[in-house]
């Protein structure tokens, strides 16, 4: 009788250990793929770089906010003409709420979207100084953005790495190469950022977007010769949803 219980303990500590073990194992694969995976996109996308078009600091936030469910092509198509009238942070503070949504009605989710920028305009005025926040803390403060949104702006501007961007081009690769087994973007990101060492953080947002623009994009195809799909064979085959 005083055996068995000692038994079940033991197997219970035993199989801890494994799940222990299988849990290490599964990080350390994921680190050593994403290595490679970063190493290719240093080589391909040395510079990161965003394709959204903009002159001024704070029109740059804005087509960032813009382009959240938007494609790149849309929101600059659109910031080409709205860019010519608005430049700096108070043109955007002093927009006219029913003028400014028909402006950027070609955009999904204008109206949310207008209502987000000219108050995050406004609050960047009277509490910034009208200068951009240089933090993630006070940037996320702002109305509409967000961990990503503040991360990629803090890259683009400042050129300060310190979080990894997840868009959908990121999660969709991240899902495919196995390297998280979250769905949360915010998640995604910080699964990355322990996967990757901090000093390439830079290259993951800009370079997984550029290969999912132009190498590899979402919809089903065969892809087994690309690039990123060779240092993971069974991305071929993986194809989770956007969503």
């Amino acid at each position: 009788m005083g055996r068995e219980p000692m038994d079940r303990k033991a197997n219970l500590l035993m199989r801890m250990h494994e799940r222990l073990f299988d849990v290490d194992n599964k990080h350390s694969a994921r680190s050593a793929r994403s290595q490679k995976i970063v190493a290719y996109l240093k080589q391909e996308y040395s510079k990161p770089k965003s394709e959204l078009t903009y002159t001024t600091q704070f029109q740059f936030v804005v087509a960032v906010v813009l382009s959240a469910q938007c494609t790149d092509k849309k929101v600059n198509a659109c910031t080409d003409v709205l860019f010519k009238k608005y430049k700096t942070v108070g043109d955007f503070a002093d927009a006219h709420f029913d003028t400014f949504t028909k402006e950027i009605s070609s955009i999904t989710f204008f109206r949310a979207k207008a209502k987000n920028i000219i108050a995050t305009a406004r609050e960047i005025k009277e509490r910034f100084g009208g200068k951009i926040p240089r933090t993630e803390h006070e940037l996320t403060t702002l109305p509409g953005i967000g961990y990503k949104t503040a991360h990629v702006v803090l890259g683009e501007l400042f050129q300060i790495w310190d979080g990894i961007a997840t868009d959908t081009h990121v999660k969709r690769f991240a899902k495919r190469f196995d390297l998280t087994d979250n769905s949360d973007p915010v998640k995604i990101s910080k699964d990355l950022e322990k996967l990757i060492p901090k000093k390439d953080w830079k290259y993951v947002n800009n370079g997984l977007v550029l290969y999912g623009r132009y190498k590899c994009p979402a919809r089903p195809h065969d892809c087994a010769d690309h690039p990123l799909t060779k240092l993971y064979q069974p991305a071929a085959t993986r194809w989770p949803r956007a969503k």
